[in-house]
């Protein structure tokens, strides 16, 4: 009586956890790219696009596209895979379009001011973030389109799409971290919204890492 009592709580317990985790992942999602988009005040210079389009991309746009597959913290849970399918895809577009223009508006600043380009293991991760981002998108294409993935399972196309997109999360995720070790950054906020920030990024990219891995966990077991 014992062991099934506690083997019956021990998945209500981990839903609730993951529930309250999936929750406080959509609080920062808003909270941070509010907080990034005052701090940055964007309109008042070139640069100020940087950091509030990045942030808008990867904090905002990405995390809640790969939030919306969430078992226990979906805004759409109601609804069918097809038609989060469709709102994550679009997600993604966003995400993408911001990446481009947050590369685009500091490639200009940074060319305004006579500044050498991607100089910086943040300006370089950015970059190699942005091109991943493009690629996904593409490869994300077959997924939408089977016909163009001869050969290829759509159960094998989805399980290595959301493993490279777990990867590109990270390196959107290592991009932001390295974005608040700046001189803009570190020179805007005290020691305290520093630490803050720092662990808003970490614990959103812990957030999709469990949600992804619990995930495929679970359809190895199912397939076992």
């Amino acid at each position: 009586m014992v062991y099934n009592k506690e083997t019956g709580s021990e998945p209500r317990i981990y839903g609730c956890t993951r529930t309250a985790s999936a929750l406080l992942s959509h609080c920062i999602c808003i909270g941070f790219t509010v907080f990034i988009a005052v701090l940055s005040r964007p309109g008042t210079s070139w640069f100020s696009w940087h950091p509030f389009f990045m942030t808008l991309a990867f904090s905002f746009f990405m995390t809640e596209a790969i939030l919306l597959f969430s078992p226990h913290g979906s805004p759409l849970k109601r609804f069918s895979h097809k038609t989060k399918g469709r709102v994550h895809g679009i997600l993604q577009g966003l995400c993408a379009s911001c990446a481009v223009l947050g590369l685009a508006a500091i490639y200009y600043n940074k060319h305004l001011n006579g500044k050498p380009h991607f100089t910086s293991w943040h300006g370089v991760l950015g970059l190699l973030t942005v091109s991943v981002v493009g690629l996904q998108s593409l490869a994300a294409v077959p997924l939408i389109y089977h016909s163009l993935a001869k050969g290829w399972s759509l159960a094998k196309l989805k399980r290595y799409h959301a493993a490279t997109g777990m990867v590109t999360y990270l390196l959107g995720s290592g991009s932001l971290l390295l974005g608040l070790s700046s001189a803009w950054f570190t020179g805007s906020v005290g020691e305290y919204t520093w630490y803050l920030s720092a662990l808003c990024s970490a614990l959103n990219a812990l957030v999709i890492m469990n949600q992804v891995s619990s995930a495929y966990t679970a359809k190895k077991r199912l397939q076992s």
